[in-house]
């Protein structure tokens, strides 16, 4: 199978994944809104919350990184270009993540 065939199913298992996710944390983001501050961390610190906060940042991190690399694919000219902003960011997208959720997980305890 070829790269760009991979890249278009992974971002249709994506998309399909994150749009459950996204009504989730619609819905229960507009649940704690107003809420205090006990209610707030009380949420984060569900371990269900956690796992599909942690679940949407990962499948929405991997599937912009694809989007935007398929840009860079398809507008950007020159391969050594092309090569360093998809390594950028594609660094971009595990670093921050993972930073997202030790903060989350730091401030959730």
């Amino acid at each position: 199978m070829i790269i760009a065939t991979k890249k278009w199913i992974c971002l249709k298992i994506t998309s399909v994944i994150l749009i459950p996710l996204m009504f989730w944390f619609i819905i229960n983001f507009a649940s704690i809104y107003d809420q205090d501050h006990n209610k707030i961390i009380g949420f984060f610190s569900d371990p269900i919350s956690k796992f599909l906060l942690v679940l949407l940042l990962i499948m929405a991190f991997f599937h912009s990184a694809l989007t935007i690399s398929e840009i860079f694919e398809d507008y950007v000219k020159e391969d050594k270009i092309k090569s360093v902003a998809n390594k950028l960011l594609y660094f971009f997208a595990i670093i921050l993540p993972l930073f997202t959720i030790t903060v989350l997980i730091k401030f959730s305890l």
